[in-house]
């Protein structure tokens, strides 16, 4: 009998070993593609070109200190028509390795004098995009502790504590030996220990039943009352700076909060309401945020990732004259020092750049990367061509990412407790209506499939509810009919899709 019940644990300590994922600069180049093609499709040039410069982030690290500064980025310039999934590419790496991430406009910044961003704000935007991953890290660490301290705080609301008893007589010195006995402690001596009254084990039992009510979720409609630290003043917000003139360090939001007294409002509230308060407020109390921007900061410095999109709006040939287009170069020249590396001050400390990858991306239909300064295209050596997508991947698309179109919409309809089901042959028939409508309008690469798959499914989803046939099935036929109207009408083409 003993055998058995040894084969019956043997399932009960697999699972255990499953170790964490590790970090994605840890991992061979070949593997990070792999992880890449798990949601994107096609671009193996970006994919490579990505993966090598995430690697070299770990090599870099293992190298001695002597020469370890002296490692630059892997800076890419990423060349491809709009929908071909450059952004997606460089958001999808930052997610998967838990990096920093940001993603910027180049043509939102300006030179001084215009309207427009500081450049050196878009270090800032990632040290503040790295303190909240950094801190939302440590409160999933520490979470079930703090849902534990909330739990016993509620408990207190809901069961206040008795007021303290009325001192009487001293009892007899044989009344005490009765209700009392002695420990012994580690140093050697003696020390009374009281034994609890019917009143305190009837409030212990009590407490316990509601702790069971409370974890059963039959307390939800039960009221408490809170002393909650409002959010924010609704007059900071007269105090904040205009955009484009943000101060380097400063936070008159947050100055004036320290200077005004935290004065708390009294609030009636629901329990799970206030169970989130709680939470909230144990969580606070947990998180050392000193280590949380010493975290950031290095992580920022040594693994955050910038991605400048539309970098060929500032590109442009050199020597122009007036116009409109008089600061591209300007932009370029401010963007310079913060991809080369210099040290930005913001309200958590300063950050050194030098280190940060920067990924830019662009069509370059009017431009090429050589219109650039010169200095500026040093710090991307890498350039990357993405291809336009063709039809066979639009199918691919649709069906092998485990984000895929088709399976978000099969999950929008299980909410209402419906089956979606695509064919192949429908698959392919929504492709070549996405391929051929970007091949008569603009091209808007895979985004094309949104439009065409939202138009397929809006009468669909419009009247759901009361559908007779719980099972909907998406074959070419269905496909075309539902589409035949917007396809062979030049003005709806034109708007809808």
């Amino acid at each position: 009998m003993t055998e058995p019940a040894k084969e019956l644990t043997i399932p009960k300590e697999t699972p255990e070993p499953t170790a964490p994922m590790p970090w994605l600069e840890e991992m061979p180049p070949r593997q990070i593609v792999a992880e890449l093609d798990r949601y994107i499709v096609g671009q193996e040039a970006a994919k490579k070109a990505v993966a090598i410069a995430v690697r070299n982030r770990w090599r870099r690290a293992q190298a001695p200190d002597d020469i370890r500064d002296e490692i630059t980025p892997y800076n890419i310039i990423m060349i491809g028509p709009t929908g071909v999934g450059k952004t997606e590419v460089a958001r999808r790496l930052a997610r998967l390795s838990g990096a920093p991430f940001i993603k910027v406009e180049a043509s939102k910044f300006t030179e001084v004098g215009y309207v427009g961003r500081d450049a050196e704000s878009m270090v800032r935007d990632l040290v503040d995009s790295a303190i909240n991953l950094v801190r939302t890290e440590r409160e999933d660490e520490v979470y079930p502790q703090a849902e534990q301290r909330a739990d016993e705080r509620l408990l207190d609301l809901l069961l206040p504590a008795a007021p303290p008893p009325v001192e009487k007589e001293k009892p007899e010195k044989a009344d005490t030996a009765e209700t009392s006995f002695f420990i012994v402690s580690s140093s050697g001596q003696a020390k009374p220990e009281r034994q609890p009254t019917p009143e305190e084990e009837r409030r212990h039992r009590s407490r316990e039943k509601l702790r069971e009510m409370l974890a059963e979720g039959r307390l939800d409609e039960r009221e408490v009352e809170l002393d909650v630290v409002p959010q924010n003043f609704p007059m900071m917000e007269l105090i904040q700076p205009p955009q484009g003139m943000e101060g380097p360090d400063i936070n008159f939001t947050e100055m004036l909060q320290d200077m005004l007294p935290k004065r708390k409002k009294r609030r009636t509230v629901k329990v799970p309401e206030a169970r989130r308060i709680l939470v909230d407020e144990e969580l606070k109390k947990l998180v050392d945020m000193d280590d949380v921007v010493n975290e950031s900061l290095d992580r920022v410095e040594n693994h955050g990732i910038i991605f400048i999109d539309e970098i060929d709006k500032i590109a442009g040939e050199r020597g122009q004259g007036g116009g409109p287009d008089v600061s591209r170069e300007g932009v370029q020249r401010d963007l310079l020092p913060i991809v080369e590396g210099s040290t930005v001050q913001t309200r958590y400390g300063y950050v050194r750049s030098d280190h940060i990858l920067f990924i830019a991306a662009g069509a370059f239909h009017v431009s090429k990367p050589s219109d650039l300064i010169p200095e500026l295209q040093g710090r991307f050596p890498i350039r990357v061509e993405l291809l336009p997508l063709t039809e066979q991947d639009f199918v691919r698309i649709m069906t092998e990412p485990e984000n895929a179109l088709t399976k978000q919409y099969q999950a929008l309809v299980a909410a209402e407790g419906a089956e979606l089901e695509f064919t192949p042959e429908g698959i392919a028939e929504v492709a070549r209506v996405a391929f051929m409508a970007n091949d008569r309008m603009e091209n808007i690469g895979a985004r094309r499939l949104h439009t065409v798959v939202a138009a397929l499914m809006e009468d669909v989803l419009f009247e759901l509810p009361d559908y007779p046939e719980k099972r909907i099935v998406f074959d070419a036929e269905t496909v075309r009919q539902r589409l035949a109207r917007i396809i062979s009408d030049d003005d709806l083409r034109r708007y809808i899709l």
